[in-house]
């Protein structure tokens, strides 16, 4: 979404929220845009997911070796969008 300065400022509340929420919010000034978002935030919901670790009662000793290194191909593969 894109918005002039005067409407950002009418609306200053809502739009924080809604880029918090991780909508794109762009302000219009003087020909420039302006981009809102949280500090840190790539502005993907990904990143607010919280992972859910499933263990295998029957797994073999070699798991987590191979557990771990998955892990770290998501991590990578995640962290590149």
């Amino acid at each position: 979404m894109e918005v002039p300065i005067t409407k950002f400022r009418h609306d200053l509340f809502d739009l924080v929220q809604q880029a918090m929420e991780g909508n794109e919010v762009w302000v219009r000034y003087k020909g420039r845009r302006f981009r809102i978002a949280p500090e840190g935030s790539v502005g993907s919901r990904i990143s607010r997911v919280t992972p859910l670790q499933v263990l295998n009662p029957e797994a073999s000793p070699e798991e987590p070796a191979l557990l771990e290194e998955m892990t770290r191909a998501w991590e990578k593969d995640w962290s590149a969008l």
